[in-house]
């Protein structure tokens, strides 16, 4: 199991690990500013998914939380809320298996802002309605 297919877990996606390998290769669609919401449905090719809140779940499990964690802006964070290795190590992993430009992996800063990027882009290309705001 890789680990993005381990986010799309905690989120309800429901992906079998032939659907995994697809999403992650769906390229993700530039952002639509004029949107509200975006992903309301798979991208154009992929096989269809259940649609997913992405926000009122996070939301949901952010209200469970006993900790403040911001999760719309921090991928750290995003992982803790959802229960998955956060260590710089982890992070990486999902990185590479996302496609992270090799000259980002070496600031943590800058990989963590792009995988969080990454991170909604791909939900939102695969069913998961994220606000537009999270996509850029």
């Amino acid at each position: 199991m890789g680990f993005f297919s381990k986010i799309l877990d905690k989120l309800g996606f429901d992906a079998g690990a032939g659907k995994v390998e697809e999403m992650l290769r769906t390229p993700v669609p530039p952002a639509q500013p004029n949107t509200a919401t975006v992903g309301a449905g798979p991208a154009a090719g992929a096989a269809p998914v259940s649609t997913v809140d992405v926000t009122a779940q996070l939301e949901q499990k952010a209200a469970a939380s006993g900790q403040k964690l911001n999760w719309r802006t921090s991928i750290v964070d995003l992982l803790k809320l959802l229960d998955i290795d956060s260590s710089l190590q982890a992070r990486k992993e999902l990185a590479t298996e996302l496609g992270c430009p090799p000259n980002l992996m070496a600031d943590s800063a800058q990989m963590n802002t792009w995988l969080h990027k990454a991170v909604m882009q791909k939900l939102a290309a695969n069913g998961g309605k994220v606000p537009a705001e999270l996509l850029t």
